[in-house]
């Protein structure tokens, strides 16, 4: 009798707020550098926030050719370069076993909002025209339309015949498709999953949405310090981009093929809270019950949790939530285990935010070293647990939970572990 399917990570491919690639990703994580500048994407006066972090993604250097580059939206073109970056990494073939043992699994908060914008100044001659002239639009404005083409892109890259899935459940659809592609290889309905998040939100109506409500910093003298997890000075979070996309593996065939594994998959829970669009508890009482169920998934205990990487995204309402979902769910050992917020380098990318912070986790397992949350350098005492402080910090990890929460009461947790563990 075989044991369960279990699910790892064997290749890696990030863009991400900075340099692209997974090495100048961690780079700037470990070294707490921050990716916030002004944005540059359009013009920003006369908004009230005006930086964001972004990515110095150029298609045709990262090898999109002239079709591609004019076929996918900015948010697809992210998701493609960094999933060959991901097969290259994992030394996977496409064509290595039967195509419809091969699935996807791609998240996103906002698919193609880049390129629909753009298609929709030019149709309206500039918001001129209420009723839209068609014949100006671009020939694949549809493929921007349906937010599954980006899923579809990917599939056609690795020859993907098995099931494949666009997940886009807000600002937790990065940990969601991870976590749908874990159910698709414990379910035994694909042995190979190329899975992770994109999303490319930084344009004007995006900014627009985000300044009505205020959620964003409208600190713009200084945009390397505007994104501040817990931190008592904190204003909003920092709007971001990029993607992060895996090759996951049932676990025996990868060690079969000797391929390298970053980390086990070995817990995903989400719950929702049924409670406000934009609101949060402040008792973090649905975080903890999908941090509760992840564990008891993974079979471990709070106290085998060595690192976690918060949602952290920068606002008083969020902060206080996490702090009372980690006290609530881990009791004591909260106090003990470090966590931090990548968000405070990156910003936050929407959808594309929760696979980019598993790259990170994995990345921390591997290399045993957890990165900092950048600017906080004035507690908030309300947010009284070891957010780890402007230093990365090296540390042995064999476990690390990741938790994302977004609009619509979303909450997600997912539990990685070192193969050191497994073995």
């Amino acid at each position: 009798m075989t044991g369960p399917r279990r699910a790892v990570i064997t290749g890696i491919g990030v863009v991400a707020p900075g340099e692209v690639g997974t090495k100048a990703f961690w780079s700037l994580l470990t070294e707490g550098r921050t990716a916030t500048r002004p944005i540059s994407a359009f013009d920003a006066t006369g908004f009230r926030s005006r930086i964001a972090a972004e990515c110095d993604f150029d298609p045709v250097r990262e090898g999109l050719d002239p079709r591609e580059i004019r076929r996918m939206d900015r948010s697809a073109q992210f998701a493609v370069v960094a999933a060959r970056e991901a097969l290259a990494d994992s030394g996977w073939e496409p064509d290595s076993g039967p195509a419809d043992r091969v699935a996807v699994a791609i998240g996103s908060a906002v698919g193609a909002t880049v390129g629909l914008e753009d298609e929709y100044v030019v149709v309206s001659d500039v918001a001129r025209q209420w009723v839209v002239d068609h014949r100006y639009a671009m020939p694949h404005l549809y493929g921007y339309l349906v937010p599954s083409s980006t899923a579809a892109e990917v599939a056609w890259l690795v020859g993907a015949e098995g099931p494949v899935t666009m997940v886009s459940d807000g600002c937790t659809s990065g940990l969601d498709s991870v976590g749908h592609a874990l159910g698709l290889i414990e379910d035994d309905l694909a042995d190979v999953v190329i899975s992770g998040a994109t999303d490319a939100p930084i344009s004007p109506i995006s900014v627009a949405c985000f300044d009505a409500i205020k959620a964003t910093s409208p600190n713009n003298a200084e945009p390397e310090s505007a994104s501040r997890p817990f931190d008592r000075r904190r204003d909003g979070f920092v709007l971001g981009e990029g993607a992060a996309i895996f090759v996951i593996e049932e676990r025996e065939a990868a060690r079969r093929r000797g391929a390298h594994i970053y980390a086990e998959i070995a817990g995903f829970a989400n719950r929702g809270n049924a409670y406000h669009m934009t609101g949060l508890r402040p008792d973090g009482r649905e975080m903890a019950e999908a941090i509760r169920v992840a564990m008891d998934a993974a079979r471990l205990a709070p106290a085998d949790i060595g690192y976690i990487n918060a949602h952290g995204s920068g606002t008083r309402q969020n902060d206080r939530h996490e702090t009372a979902a980690f006290k609530r769910s881990l009791g004591e050992h909260a106090y003990r285990v470090p966590v931090s917020s990548i968000k405070s380098m990156v910003g936050h990318s929407l959808g594309a935010i929760g696979s980019i912070e598993i790259a990170a986790c994995a990345l921390a397992l591997e290399h045993q070293v957890i990165p900092p949350t950048a600017n906080l350098r004035t507690a908030d005492p309300e947010c009284d647990l070891d957010y780890t402080p402007l230093t990365a910090r090296r540390l042995r990890l064999d476990t690390v939970l990741t938790v994302g929460s977004g609009f619509g009461g979303f909450q997600s947790a997912m539990l990685l572990t070192s193969p050191r563990r497994a073995a």
